[in-house]
């Protein structure tokens, strides 16, 4: 009788390590194998000896990720997957005893690697880090992408845990996650104001927030994303012991020849007395690439509406910055140089206003709808959008046929059965089709005229605004700007002005920006009234604020606020409410959504220049003096707490 160690690893389930292991003992007993069984990750294992390892003959690694072979020096070893030894043990028994390669002795210096052994319980320590992977995404894709994803780099760093993270930043993905990666994380951790889809995620437990929390408390999200993970761990291990016993092999001698075969009582260990029975013994073992019966964590909750909306607004964006941009500079040439047709000023105009700004609203629906259904809400959700720009329902009619589109292709998905044979005509077929015609009647015979009429009051009420009630207007928005700085009321303060830009109603986009760039300018100009009261590191921070508020990045206060919010945050929102305020009383107008005071650098972009650098100075100034009397001095400074949950 030959011995063999058998080894089962499988990151991605522990079942699939557990089957893979009872197979090659079944088949290993079978043959007249001694089989001592290793399985990597699994509860309650103790390690095997050194007279263990002496005594083999041979090692069969089957596993799904790298494994350590120098305690196995001198013996041959031969490696293949779970699912090919779930598949066919006998085959990869035969190869073990055949044709494996013989694993060298490590260096003498070399510590040996730890080994675990199913038939015994053991609780070795593992290592302190756990290897995490997170994405990260908001609408703009600028600010807040990029600094929770630091910040929970930051975090995981000072945890001990190793983390990669993928940014879906404006220019695109950066960093992405490799299956590897995926493969050996031990959760997930996403972080995004926009739908990130978690598929490739399938079987890792995941951590769902929103950039603002990662941003501002790590700490707490890396520590849900590790609690996630542990339960994520017990309820797999459960499954995986649930799915062993109830698909056990019959019970066999370790000798040669056939022993009378004892059927195995299906049970799991640590179940209730009273828990539900488990299936058969006889069931049909799951194939190594179906679904696993195991109850893993619920799946992250779907995205809401505020997330839908934030999704198309950051997909529309683009096409507003190139098309605003463009019409600027067609007036080079003067107010009525795109009249004359065949010259460039009308071709600008033709690029910006009739392709770019023209695609605005359909793209702002589809990808609404994109959010809620996927890729079967695309075509709806384009179609309802072009309806809503044909009528004039403009960018509310846009947000309307967007929403109504997703759910309607998101019902037909669930609704429509087929047989199987014909499941593929749902999404290339019955859904446009359908989703469609429901949400193309709808704008048509419902919405577009009532949406219209809205819309029209709205620009007609906007464009005649004056005195009193444009400085609240400006107040409100600057306000919203401020408050919670790339939070959901920024961000709506921000969709409101960008919508208005293809209306041609521009005044509310100028409030809105100029007030964005007052809270990191402000802890800049503050920084320099009050040193005393920054220590050297937030001072040299503030020096990197200013280039953000400059850039229109108002996220560039955060790590101020953070640490004192009920002073920080009604400082600074009281400044960007007046330069709101002022930018709407003077009049001044903006036809990019981004770009901060370099905007400015394009002829025509921004009407009435002067008072519109001064209402951000106003504000800043305000801030800055605000920020400099309230904030406590550096050395007796203590992070405060803000009341009720972060607005993120």
């Amino acid at each position: 009788m030959r011995t063999i160690l058998v080894v089962t690893a499988s990151p991605a389930s522990l079942a699939h390590a557990l089957m893979a292991a009872e197979a090659l003992r079944e088949q290993g007993s079978r043959d007249g194998h001694r089989v001592l069984v290793d399985i990597r990750g699994a509860p309650d294992a103790t390690p095997l000896t050194e007279a263990d390892i002496a005594a083999a003959d041979a090692v069969l690694v089957a596993a799904d990720t790298e494994v350590e072979a120098s305690p196995f020096a001198g013996k041959p070893v031969h490696r293949t997957t779970t699912a090919k030894a779930i598949r066919d043990p006998e085959a990869a028994l035969r190869a073990a005893f055949g044709d494996a390669p013989r694993v060298s002795a490590a260096p003498a210096s070399s510590a040996p690697a730890t080994v675990y052994s199913a038939t015994r319980a053991e609780n070795s320590a593992p290592p302190a880090g756990k290897k995490l992977v997170a994405v990260t995404a908001c609408p703009t894709g600028i600010a807040h992408t990029f600094m929770a994803a630091e910040a929970l780099r930051k975090q995981a760093a000072a945890m001990g845990h190793t983390l990669a993270v993928e940014t879906q930043g404006s220019v695109g993905a950066k960093n992405v996650l490799t299956p590897t990666q995926i493969r050996e994380a031990d959760a997930v951790i996403i972080a995004a104001d926009t739908a990130v889809d978690p598929a490739r995620f399938t079987g890792k437990a995941i951590h769902t927030t929103t950039t603002g929390t990662a941003l501002k408390k790590p700490a707490a999200v890396i520590e849900a994303a590790l609690a996630a993970h542990t339960a994520h761990t017990a309820h797999t291990a459960q499954a995986a012991q649930a799915a062993h016993a109830a698909h056990a092999f019959t019970a066999r001698g370790t000798s040669g020849g056939s022993a009378t075969a004892t059927p195995l009582v299906a049970f799991a260990p640590g179940a209730p007395e009273d828990a539900a029975p488990l299936p058969s013994a006889t069931s049909p073992l799951p194939s190594a690439t179906s679904p696993l019966p195991s109850p893993l964590l619920p799946s992250p909750p779907r995205p809401g509406p505020y997330k839908h909306l934030l999704t198309g607004v950051s997909y529309m964006l683009p096409l507003v910055v190139a098309g605003g941009l463009l019409v600027a500079l067609s007036f080079l040439w003067g107010v009525d140089g795109a009249a004359q047709p065949g010259t460039l000023p009308a071709a600008l105009m033709q690029v910006g206003s009739g392709a770019a700004l023209a695609l605005m609203v359909p793209v702002l629906s589809g990808f609404i709808a994109y959010s809620i259904a996927d890729r079967p809400g695309l075509a709806p959700g384009l179609v309802g959008g072009m309806l809503a720009a044909q009528q004039g329902a403009g960018f509310l009619g846009g947000i309307a046929s967007g929403f109504i589109a997703g759910y309607a292709a998101r019902w037909l998905r669930d609704a429509i059965r087929l047989p199987q044979s014909f499941e593929g005509l749902k999404p290339v077929l019955l859904i446009p089709l359908l989703g469609t015609l429901i949400t193309g009647l709808i704008m048509v015979y419902v919405v577009g005229a009532p949406a219209r009429a809205v819309m029209d009051h709205l620009t007609g009420w906007l464009e005649a605004l004056s005195g009193t009630n444009a400085v609240l207007l400006g107040l409100l928005l600057g306000g919203m700007m401020a408050i919670d700085m790339g939070g959901p009321i920024n961000k709506a303060a921000y969709a409101f002005g960008v919508g208005l830009i293809g209306a041609g109603t521009l005044m509310p986009m100028a409030a809105v920006m100029a007030a964005g760039m007052v809270p990191p300018l402000a802890i800049a100009a503050a920084s320099r009234l009050a040193p005393r009261k920054f220590i050297a590191d937030e001072r040299q921070a503030a020096s990197a604020a200013f280039v953000l508020g400059i850039c229109f990045i108002t996220e560039g206060a955060i790590p101020f606020a953070a640490k004192a919010p009920l002073r920080i945050i009604p400082a600074v929102t009281a400044g960007a409410a007046l330069t709101g305020a002022l930018s709407m009383l003077f009049g001044c107008t903006l036809r990019a959504p981004h770009g901060g005071l370099f905007v400015l650098g394009i002829p025509n972009a921004v009407g009435n220049v002067g008072a519109y650098l001064g209402a951000i100075l106003a504000g800043t100034v305000l801030s800055a003096l605000l920020v400099a009397l309230v904030k406590r001095p550096a050395e007796t400074e203590a992070p405060e707490a803000a009341p009720g949950a972060d607005a993120s």
